[in-house]
């Protein structure tokens, strides 16, 4: 094969954990909306320097610009091979791609070739990769068979989910790739939110790993998981699927909300920030005693009552109208929330697949 090969994403995606290093020359604010699972960026243009080329294409002429833009590629190029990859070896094989697979990979492709590496330059670049993440995304859920974890807020599901993986289940755990927890709560103050494309990226890159032989576990999510929008089709697939209802008492459903919401409760200003969001729908003076609580340090009683009045009247009225196959669905019952017991509940399920 001669070297720079251009290759067409069909071809690449079999092998595409087998490249040694994956390389996104875009602009860091292009790689940090979304990229390549497993890339790492090397701009041969950062984004005030895209800035710069652009204006002076613009502002000037073309051929001013990409004298300009030489320059910066070509000492960006030569930052990365120093610091980086100097000590490659020559079988090292690195995949390049950047938003179409022209010029800046290009370069960068062309110089590393001329070195010696037998590099993969990704034609079409980014948009050819996302352009098959969203054809993907409408089919291949259709492949798989879907079990639903169930159960109102505090129940436990997620929880259930991570032990499940780590018995050897297929898991898609959506609330994890969208760093949220689903609720009007659940936003992860040190972790924000992923971009719509990466949290697409993600859910792709699961899916086509699993076995269609094998039935994977999710949970019951809405249409949004904070601000990301679950994919379509498998968003059918899920309402579609087999229902498992986990069973858990309220007073430990309790327990669980005030650990998985730890720094809620260590600063309950922020809490009755996001308290107020619920006063649309219960009234100021309501939620005004909920943040009365909070600021008093009755968590407990706050959360047994959030439970009572808003999160279980909701899950009741969004579960049947949403999960076609819930009125038959296997309960699961959990006696309180030790690990003992969510080991227990998570070999059953899973042996019994």
């Amino acid at each position: 094969m001669k070297y720079p090969a251009l290759l067409p994403f069909s071809e690449i995606l079999p092998r595409l954990s087998q490249f040694d290093t994956i390389i996104d020359a875009r602009s860091p604010s292009e790689f940090a909306e979304d990229h390549i699972p497993g890339a790492i960026n090397c701009p041969v243009l950062d984004d005030a320097q895209r800035i710069q080329v652009g204006t002076m294409y613009k502002q000037v002429n073309a051929f001013e610009a990409k004298k300009l833009g030489a320059v910066l590629i070509a000492r960006n190029i030569a930052h990365h091979i120093e610091t980086l990859f100097i000590g490659k070896p020559r079988e090292w094989e690195p995949l390049i791609y950047c938003w179409r697979g022209g010029n800046r990979s290009g370069a960068m492709a062309h110089i590393m070739a001329k070195i010696g590496w037998p590099v993969v330059q990704l034609d079409g670049g980014y948009r050819e990769y996302r352009r098959h993440v969203n054809e993907s995304l409408g089919e291949l859920p259709q492949r798989f068979s879907f079990r639903v974890i169930c159960g109102p807020t505090g129940s436990g599901k997620s929880r259930l989910l991570q032990v499940l993986e780590l018995q050897g289940a297929q898991v898609l755990d959506l609330e994890q790739m969208a760093a949220h927890r689903g609720s009007v709560l659940g936003n992860l103050p040190s972790e924000p939110q992923p971009s719509q494309k990466t949290f697409e990226s993600r859910i792709w890159q699961r899916l086509q790993r699993f076995d269609p032989q094998r039935p994977i576990f999710v949970e019951s999510e809405s249409k949004k998981v904070g601000n990301l929008r679950v994919p379509e089709m498998l968003m059918e697939r899920m309402r579609n699927s087999p229902c498992i209802a986990v069973a858990l008492a309220r007073p430990e459903r309790v327990r669980l909300l005030i650990e998985d919401y730890a720094h809620f409760v260590a600063d309950p200003a922020l809490l009755n920030t996001q308290l107020a969001c619920l006063a649309y729908l219960h009234g100021r003076e309501k939620v005004g005693q909920w943040q009365k609580m909070a600021l008093s340090g009755h968590i407990g009683e706050l959360v047994d009552e959030l439970l009572l009045k808003h999160y279980d009247p909701a899950y009741a009225q969004s579960i049947k109208r949403n999960f076609d196959q819930f009125s038959s669905a296997q309960t699961l019952d959990l006696p309180d929330i030790s690990d003992a017991a969510f080991l227990r509940a998570a070999q059953q399920l899973h042996q019994n697949i």
